[in-house]
Parts: C-alpha cells; structure tokens; sequence
C-alpha cells in the first residue's frame, strides 16, 4: 500500500486545476489518477474557440486549455498516472487501481479530490421507439470521431437535443459538408449557451424546432430517416404534428451525467436533481477530507468556471490536510425554492468566522427582469434581480453567513415581480 496525502481522480480541466492550486498552496504529496491515455479530459477533442475567456481573458481551443495546464503540471513536477483505472474507494480513503503497467495498486489517501467528470446520456436512457441500425450516437462521439479519430459518421443528420454539445456538432457537421437538416428540442427553450444558438445554429441557417422530439428511428442496418412531433407544455404528442425527415445519422444531445459510480460506492450523501454529491461551501462531501468539484459535481457551463472549483477544492482540501480546525456553530441547509431547479451548497457550515457565500444555482424555466430572493424562516434577506434566468445558465448570488438565522434558507424566484 502507497501512502498519498492527495490523490486526484480525474485527469480533466478540474481535477488538473485541482493539482496545481494543491502544489502551489505547499502539498507535495500529490497523485493524479487518468483513466485515459492522455491527460485533459473532454477538452483534447474539443477544437473550436470559446474556451478560457473567464480564467484566461484570451480565447483558447479546447486543446489549448488543456495543454496550459498539462505544461505547469509537469513544470510543478507533479505525479500522475494515465492508462489507470480506479475500481474502488472506501469510505476511510483507501483507493484500489488496476493499470497494464502497474497492475492492480492500493493507494491510502489523507484526502481525496473527486473530478471524474461526466458522460452523455445514451438512447436507451430517453426509450426512443423504432429499429436498432447504426448512426445513432452521441453529439460526443461524433465529435471524437470528427476531430479525432478523422472520420465522418454521416451525411445527413437530425439531431435530438440543443445541449452545447449538439450546437457545436451542428456548426462543426455543416462545415464538413454534413446536412444538418433540423435541431429538435423536446424543451420549449433552448438546452445551450445563448451564444452557441447564434454562431452555432443562427450564423449556419439550421432550424431549432423547439417544443420537438424523435419519436421513431428508421431503418435496418442504417438509419434511413426519423419521424419527429411536437408536443404540448406536459410533453404529450400533439395530433397530427408528425412528420418524417430523412437522415442516415441521429445524434442525441440530450443531457450530462455525473460519472459518480465511484462516490455512491463510497457512502457519499448525493443529490437526486444534479446526480452530484451533497456539499458545504468548502465543497466538502458527507464524508471527511472528500472534496468534489467540476461536472462530477453539478454540470457546468463554461470549463472555466469548472477550473475556478478544481483551485476552490485545493485550497480546502489543503486547509484540512493542514489540520486548520474550524469550529462548526451550525449546520445550515440549502433549499431550492420555486423557480430554481438546484442549489450548490447544499449546506452551509457556520463557525466561528463570518464569511461571504456564494450559492449556485439554476432556474427551472425562462425569467425575464425577476428578482432572486432567499429566505430564512420567511423572511427575505436578500434580493438580487436577473436581467434573464435560463435553465441553460448557471447563477450565482451571494450571502454572508452573519445574515443568516434559523436552521434553512430558500433560494427562489418572485415571481410577483
């Protein structure tokens, strides 16, 4: 068994972030765990622009941003392990690992970073009816096969969802002479980035039918077309609205899942709405010196923002190696109230200090010049008013805990405003 004060497990944006703050704040003592063969996640196929103009103030592919981290990574002299899957962690930190190289390895950790990611949500998971032929497949994988792999998966597409992956497969498709003939969205709003509608669908002439779905796959060995409907606001099909569309190639973009397998075999306390698991605002799991942070946490928007967490969950997860005890008052729990989908914290530890708390969260439909307002035992205690919320647009508002009081607070949308 190998002793580590810090293992990583995730070799992406967050948990490569994760492992320089650690290193720089003084934790010498590292390991990054990569399942992979190469480190940077989901990034190293992600060519377009767009990415680091939070973090960076420059605009950066997907690659990139990657490598400006893979390259201070091995400036800091950090150790990793790519090609290197974790099979296991136990709740008191113990950490099982299989590798063509190494074999099977145990690693006992003082703290453990959790930044595995996410994964698309495959076609078994949304029951599409209809034949079992080749050319359904995930926005992802078309987009490694595209920009990695150096192959086409069609010439002509539907695709089922407008979650960012499935914009940016649709400009990417048309460049490559792909007819992307429509972007059907089951949602009466868009999935993505409002940017990604305009450069993405808008600037290539590609239609969103919104209010949309698939609701049969044609075709024997090939997808020879699709029929797609409208549906009403409870998702129901609307008479008469069919229609056929021929394709040889449906991609789905129809959510993330957090790659959590690993943290509910740990025990961990999880989150029914973001599959994530439940933490403070040192995003801290239910189990001591388990930190989480990145898409394996709640799904993000921008990878910088997800960059911004990897650093938090070092700077805490240094804190506690460093036995920095922090008198814990009160345990305060976070709440979605109406309008909002989910809240990040989903607790808040009150010690002994005063601190400034910054809560993520999401709405659950359009809002237009509504305020946000969180509550304490019904009483309004802050207000802060959204030009738009969108589900596709992660928000945050801040709070000090010295304004806080009783034992829950709401985070809603008024929508009397």
């Amino acid at each position: 068994m190998k002793h580590i004060d810090l293992v990583i497990v995730g070799g992406g944006p967050a948990g490569l972030a994760a492992a320089c703050q650690a290193k720089e704040n003084g934790i010498d003592n590292i390991l990054l765990l990569e399942r992979e063969n190469v480190l940077g996640g989901i990034l190293k196929q992600c060519i377009h622009n767009g990415f680091g103009l939070q973090y960076f103030q420059k605009e950066l592919t997907g690659p990139e941003y990657a490598n400006a981290f893979i390259k201070k990574l091995h400036k800091l002299k950090i150790p990793y392990k790519v090609n290197t899957m974790v099979l296991s962690i136990q709740p008191d930190k113990t950490i099982i690992t299989t590798s063509k190289e190494a074999g099977y390895v145990v690693y006992q950790a003082k703290s453990i970073i959790l930044a595995m990611g996410c994964r698309e949500r495959p076609r078994g998971a949304i029951r599409i009816p209809g034949t079992n032929p080749s050319g359904v497949l995930t926005a992802g994988t078309a987009q490694r096969f595209v920009n990695i792999e150096g192959y086409m998966p069609g010439k002509s597409c539907v695709i089922l969802g407008s979650g960012d992956i499935g914009l940016i497969m649709a400009r990417r498709l048309t460049l490559e002479g792909v007819k992307v003939k429509a972007v059907c969205e089951l949602q009466s709003y868009p999935g993505g980035l409002s940017r990604n509608i305009e450069q993405c669908l808008i600037d290539y002439d590609i239609p969103l039918m919104l209010s949309h779905t698939v609701v049969a796959i044609h075709g024997k060995k090939r997808v020879e077309g699709v029929t797609i409907a409208k549906v009403d606001k409870y998702f129901n099909i609307i008479k008469n609205s069919k229609q056929e569309i021929a394709c040889d190639t449906l991609l789905l973009s129809v959510g993330l899942i957090p790659e959590n397998e690993l943290t509910r075999q740990m025990g961990i306390k999880m989150d029914q709405v973001t599959s994530g698991a439940m933490v403070n605002q040192t995003l801290e799991t239910s189990i001591k010196g388990v930190f989480a942070c990145g898409n394996v946490l709640h799904v993000h928007d921008l990878v910088d923002y997800v960059t911004m967490e990897g650093n938090r969950a070092a700077n805490y997860a240094t804190t506690y190696l460093n036995n920095v005890k922090t008198l814990i008052n009160k345990r305060i729990t976070v709440v979605a109230d109406k309008g909002i989908r989910y809240v990040m914290p989903q607790y808040i530890d009150i010690g002994n200090m005063n601190e400034k708390i910054t809560i993520y969260y999401r709405s659950e439909e359009i809002y237009r010049g509504k305020y946000t307002i969180i509550k304490c035992q019904n009483k309004i205690i802050s207000r802060h008013k959204n030009l738009r919320l969108m589900p596709a647009e992660m928000e945050t508002i801040s709070i000090k805990t010295e304004d806080i009081f009783g034992d829950t607070i709401y985070i809603g949308v008024d929508t009397n405003e």
